[in-house]
């Protein structure tokens, strides 16, 4: 009976130990005596005791490395620091527990250099304005160079570029007098336009005025011609009127006549008729009186011849 108990003893002491179970998103590098076996992924499984052990317990899960601001200089021989941020994740666990002593070290060492490589054939306004194209070509360069390490480098961003103290002063002078440059030919466009502006709004001013004045003057033009077709019109009519009703030349002498007393009638007026228009009056003055045509006034009536006495009836 205390044989049995020391039997389940031991096996319960030697069995449970080596039952492991691997949490989601990592994996376990397995060793039979000293030599790689297999990768346990996530689940329970049992180790084979003495023989079997875990060399190295490795997560899968995306990593972030942030290194230190480092000393860089560009091709015009600027020196600036620069630190970098490298996301990655290991995709083969048994390449990264074999490929390299400390893999996290190699590719912090490994950025460094590649950063230094790659800004040495830039210029200090090209490392400024060209944080894109570092970033990818690092990208591609270290992704490449740790596969055999198994990692997969999925993104490189530069965090910080700080140039000198000096090469700050330039640059902020710079950027100051940029500034005040395009402030200078803004102000200047401003006024050239209010001034194209002005000049647009006066010469269309100028041209309504134009355009309104001319109106104005056709239509006076048209409302004299108006009067004087409808005054033609008027004495035209008249004149038919006085036709149709058989005046003669007498009467058509009195209505100059009578024109000439309208015309006459104002102050300091003065008339002058000419010496036919009083010989062709006198002459119609003779020729009604000749004729008695013209004379409106009636004959006195005939008396009546008196009656004589009829003797013969008295």
């Amino acid at each position: 009976m205390v044989v049995a108990i020391v039997l389940i003893a031991l096996v319960v002491l030697i069995i449970f130990p080596n039952i492991r179970i691997v949490p989601q998103a990592k994996e376990f590098v397995i060793e039979f005596l000293g030599k790689y076996k297999t990768t346990w992924s996530a689940g329970i499984h049992f180790k084979i005791p003495f023989l079997e052990r875990i060399a190295k317990q490795i997560t899968l899960k995306e990593q972030v490395m942030d290194s230190p601001p480092q000393p860089v200089i560009t091709k015009d021989n600027v020196t600036m620091q620069i630190d970098t941020v490298v996301y990655f994740r290991i995709y083969d666990a048994k390449l990264y527990a074999y490929g390299a002593v400390s893999p996290i070290a190699a590719l912090e060492n490994l950025t460094a250099t590649t950063l230094r490589n790659i800004v040495g054939e830039l210029e200090l306004d090209g490392t400024l304005t060209s944080r894109d194209t570092i970033n990818e070509k690092m990208t591609a360069i270290l992704d490449e160079a740790t596969d055999q390490w198994g990692i997969k480098v999925s993104r490189v961003e530069l965090k910080n570029i700080i140039p000198p103290t000096e090469i700050q002063n330039a640059m902020e002078k710079q950027m100051k007098a940029e500034r005040d440059r395009r402030e200078t030919l803004l102000q200047a466009e401003g006024h050239k336009a209010a001034a194209i502006t002005r000049a647009e709004g006066d010469k269309q001013a100028m041209i309504l005025a134009a355009e309104g004045e001319r109106d104005a003057r056709i239509a006076r033009a048209e409302g004299e011609a108006r009067a004087i077709y409808l005054s033609k019109k008027a004495e035209v009519d008249g004149l038919r009127a006085l036709k149709e009703a058989g005046a003669d030349f007498a009467v058509l002498e009195l209505k100059k006549y009578e024109a000439l007393v309208r015309l006459a009638d104002g102050k300091a007026s003065k008339i002058i008729i000419p010496t036919d228009a009083v010989n062709a009056t006198k002459a119609n003055v003779l020729f009604s009186e000749t004729t008695g045509l013209g004379d409106v006034t009636e004959p006195a009536p005939t008396p009546p011849p008196a009656v004589k006495n009829d003797p013969c009836c008295d």
